[in-house]
Order: C-alpha cells, then sequence, then structure tokens
C-alpha cells in the first residue's frame, strides 16, 4: 500500500496533464483548490500554466509587510483543502504567533512543472520578496522526464532568484520505487546538490511526518489534508525563521 500511495502522491501533482479536455467541474477542482488565493484565477482548460501578477504599488501600500512567497505546485497550493487550510496559511499563523512581521503569498500553481516555474519566475521576482520557497519536481518525475532538465530548471529557478536579491528555501520531493534505483538516486540528488551549491536551505521530502500517517493525508493518499498541511508548515518554519528578521 505504501508503494501505490507514493505513486498517486506524484499522480496527483498532475491532475490537469493527462487525458482528454475536462469538463467545467474537473477544471474547477483542479484550479488551485477551486478556491481565492493571491493569484489570479485562469479559466482555462490547462489552468496550471497560470502566472502571479506582479505586485503593484498600492498593493505594497495595503500591506507594506515583506513579502514569503511559496512557489511551487499542487503541494504548495493545497488542492484539496478548504479556504486557510494550505500550508502556506498555516505557515503565515506560526510566523504571526511567534511576532515575525511577514507576509506569506501562497503562489502554488496545480500541476506544474520545473519547466513552468521558470516561465513564472519574472512574476514571482515581479513580488519584491523576501523569501522564496521553492517546492517544483513532482510533476517531471511522473512523467519521467530527464534529470538533466529537471535540474537545469531548478537550477535556474534558485540562482536567478538568489541574483535578484532574495532569500530561497528548497523543498524536495521523492519518487516510488517504480522508477528504478538510479533514476531515483539522481532525482533525489538534485535537491541536496543544489541547495549545496547554493547554500540554500533543504527540505529534503516536503511531506516528511506527513506522507502515510493517518489523518494527515487526503483519501486520494496524493494531498495533504489540512492536519497535514500544518505540520507541513511546522516543518518549513525553522528553515525559514533564520532567515528573517522580528
Amino acid at each position: 500500500m505504501r508503494r501505490i500511495g507514493f505513486l498517486l502522491i506524484l499522480a496527483g501533482l498532475s491532475l490537469n496533464t493527462i487525458g482528454c479536455k475536462p469538463d467545467r467541474a474537473t477544471q474547477q477542482s483542479s484550479t488551485i483548490d477551486a478556491r481565492p488565493t493571491d493569484l489570479p484565477r485562469q479559466e482555462t482548460a490547462y489552468p496550471s500554466v497560470a502566472s502571479a501578477s506582479p505586485a503593484s504599488d498600492s498593493d505594497a501600500a495595503k500591506d507594506p509587510r515583506p513579502r514569503i512567497v511559496a512557489f511551487g505546485d499542487s503541494l504548495t497550493a493545497g488542492y484539496g483543502t478548504e479556504a486557510g487550510q494550505s500550508y502556506p496559511e498555516f505557515l503565515q499563523q506560526d510566523l504571526d504567533r511567534l511576532g515575525y512581521h511577514y507576509r506569506v503569498i501562497n503562489a502554488g500553481i496545480s500541476g506544474n512543472t520545473t519547466k513552468d516555474g521558470v516561465e513564472r519566475i519574472p512574476s514571482i521576482i515581479a513580488m519584491k520578496p523576501a523569501v522564496v520557497i521553492v517546492e517544483f519536481g513532482g510533476n517531471d518525475g511522473l512523467r519521467g522526464l530527464r534529470i538533466e532538465d529537471s535540474r537545469a530548471n531548478l537550477d535556474k529557478i534558485v540562482s536567478t532568484l538568489q541574483a535578484s536579491g532574495t532569500k530561497v528555501v528548497l523543498a524536495g520531493i521523492s519518487l516510488p520505487p517504480d522508477y528504478g534505483p538510479d533514476y531515483i538516486r539522481q532525482f533525489n540528488e538534485t535537491y541536496t546538490l543544489l541547495a549545496k551549491k547554493y547554500h540554500v536551505p533543504l527540505l529534503p521530502f516536503l511531506l516528511k511526518d506527513v506522507y502515510g500517517v493517518d489523518g494527515m493525508m487526503q483519501h486520494d493518499r496524493t494531498h495533504a489534508t489540512a492536519q497535514g498541511n500544518q505540520v507541513v508548515a511546522q516543518n518549513v518554519l525553522p528553515l525559514i525563521t533564520p532567515l528573517l528578521k522580528k
């Protein structure tokens, strides 16, 4: 069952990328949980290519707090949970409780690959974030994309964000045994190598302490529940607090 569950985790990351054009109900259920986020809604048959909107001066005036952007796919978006139950939203609560005056923006889009992440870099930089939490790769692994390509895309994401002056935290995902030991080893090494190369904090597996734990995963065994997302936020918290100021 654990092996099947791991495969479903990766399958769920690409809800919009397989099969025929979905009906409207399917489109809504696979678009960042069909609930309001900090990103604009894009009513298309392939909403995973939607990009975050640049932060405006008026937006900054309304909420001048430095920004932390959670940048990733459906695991970041909080797919399948109610409003306020994604890990970035729980992270906001944790930071508020500890007295850190930052605004956490959820820039997770279901179905995104590392290539999508590269294409969205300008919109993330336009938000002028203090910190970006980067979480991509699961959809690349599901499709069996070349490790070299995925690694190059992640490298570009991290290096470009750093060059813009933002601090980066890297979060990884893993693969089921079906993909073979060599592919899995290289896949997992991607996160470790990039974290070392750019000296960024690393959470090797975003669903650490969540995957396989009763009550932490949704019935699809793919996405975390609200309770699971609370744990994810708690695991991310100690990686970003050393980068913040009170």
